[in-house]
């Protein structure tokens, strides 16, 4: 704490933010200052001294191609004249006009003539470039108070070319300029307001950091820490803070442990109790029916309702069939209930899962047929499994069952493997109605039913999923089900590795 309130800041966030806005501001505006005045001038007659010379050349090497007067080269010295803004007059010997870039061709000549051969007085000239085919000088006309670039010399073939172009005045050079400051400024405008956009998210970074610290100490949170690096004011108090949060975590921890471990307790224990409540709901309600049943035709056979024996075997049958109901969904209970609990060990062994569910299907096939289903499971291949071969079975059973009392439309059930690197995935499809989306996760919940007129209807008491999704948790592997357009899948996984 002391070596904090000794520390001087070492860069202040004020200083930082204006020195940054104006030494940029100032950057630009010098930079924008700089190029105009070394560069803008000399830039643009540069330009046009390039453009002559390659019109030049370009014009020589036609001529001593004799292609100078030829229609081909229309388009190109056209080009010449219009993108250089050159005015070009190119004459025999005999003062014949080959090529003009203009109509007036003697108006043209006219003008060169003055430029070349009137009063030096009236104008001032500077040779930029000399050889033996041409010499190109800057001219100032003071009548005029005009500028130009003019070359002037003799083509391979002989004949004279005479070029010319005016320069920019001073004024429409400095309009230019003004021009490109201006749009220099605006970019100084946009590249600031960018800057200070970053800079003070930059300051207002940390700033909001520290305040949601705050917040969350105020809700007892002290696992977040300020990442200070000890600049400026602002990583002072995070440091203050970060003291100040780990001297309150050490004060109240034994406190939070001990609430937190009681909230546990109450939790656990209210989760059990709804857990009772739940299930003994749920098991007074699957028993509820059958037992009505079994109560209403006994009293029948007792009150002897109906004398002749036919009637009699059926009240017998069906107090019969709901005590056999009763019956198999006690055993489904406490098959669950050990499964739970892990009270039920797992014997893995290695064994062919394809001649399983062969026996399977075998056993089934009187239900497939009075539900006039067709099955299809054309794999002949042996496919060994590591797993509980009597819960697989358990699993394989419980699928098909509730394939058969669910199939639908076409009435088609499908089982098929689908090979991984070290597991199979065993599916079972059968056509009918897909599984509404809100009830999908709730499938493997004891005595969850989508269906519960359909479910009481072949005796189903929604514990199967449960089993199946015990059985798959004891073996440590997966099991899913998948919605599709014209039915539903079912499956699990098995472990193929031999090691």
């Amino acid at each position: 704490m002391d070596k904090i309130k000794t520390r001087q800041v070492k860069h202040s966030l004020t200083l930082q933010y204006t020195g940054t806005i104006l030494g940029m501001v100032a950057g630009t505006v010098l930079l924008c200052w700089f190029l105009n005045s070394t560069f803008l001038e000399e830039y643009y007659i540069y330009n046009k001294q390039e453009a002559m010379l390659a019109g030049f050349s370009l014009i020589d090497a036609k001529s001593e191609a004799g292609m100078l007067d030829s229609a081909g080269f229309d388009e190109g010295f056209r080009r010449i004249c219009e993108n250089g803004n050159i005015a070009i007059l190119i004459i025999s010997a005999d003062g014949t006009v080959i090529r003009a870039s203009v109509n007036d061709t003697e108006s043209l000549k006219i003008q060169f003539m003055d430029v070349l051969f009137s009063d030096s007085r009236d104008r001032s000239t500077e040779v930029l470039e000399k050889t033996n085919s041409y010499v190109l000088e800057r001219q100032a006309d003071t009548r005029h108070k005009s500028e130009y670039l003019v070359l002037w010399g003799t083509l391979s073939d002989g004949n004279l070319i005479l070029m010319r172009t005016a320069l920019e005045s001073i004024r429409e050079s400095a309009g230019i300029s003004n021009r490109l400051l201006s749009y220099i400024g605006i970019a100084a405008v946009i590249v600031s307001a960018i800057i200070s956009i970053f800079a003070s998210r930059k300051i207002a970074r940390p700033i909001l950091e520290l305040t949601d610290i705050s917040r969350r100490m105020n809700d007892l949170d002290f696992d977040v820490k300020y990442q200070s690096k000890g600049e400026n004011e602002i990583d002072l108090l995070g440091e203050h803070i970060n003291q100040m949060s780990k001297t309150l975590e050490k004060t109240i921890s034994e406190l939070k442990s001990a609430n937190n471990e009681l909230q546990i307790d109450i939790e656990k224990k209210i989760r059990i109790d709804e857990m009772r409540k739940e299930f003994l709901s749920n098991v007074s309600h699957e028993l509820k029916t059958p037992l009505a049943l079994i109560q209403g035709y006994a009293e029948g056979l007792q009150e002897c309702i109906n004398d002749d024996e036919e009637s009699r075997n059926f009240y017998c049958e069906v107090i019969m069939d709901e005590a056999d109901k009763m019956n198999q969904m006690v055993k489904k209970l406490l098959t669950l209930n050990q499964l739970e609990f892990g009270n039920d060990a797992v014997a893995m062994e290695r064994f062919d899962v394809t001649e399983l569910i062969r026996g399977v299907i075998s056993s089934a096939s009187i239900l497939l047929k009075q539900n006039d289903i067709s099955l299809t499971f054309n794999t002949d291949m042996p496919m060994y499994v590591w797993a509980d071969e009597f819960k697989v079975e358990e699993v394989v059973t419980n699928y098909l069952s509730n394939a058969i009392h669910h199939a639908d439309f076409e009435k088609r059930i499908d089982i098929k493997y689908t090979q991984r690197k070290d597991y199979v995935r065993i599916s079972v499809f059968n056509t009918g109605k897909p599984i509404p989306a809100e009830d999908i996760e709730n499938i493997w919940i004891k005595f969850y039913k989508v269906d519960k007129a359909r479910t009481r209807e072949y005796g189903g008491s929604g514990i199967g999923l449960s089993i199946v999704k015990a059985i798959m948790d004891s073996f440590h592997r997966e099991c899913g089900v998948v919605n599709h357009t014209d039915g539903v899948e079912f499956w699990f996984e098995l472990d193929t590795k031999n090691n």
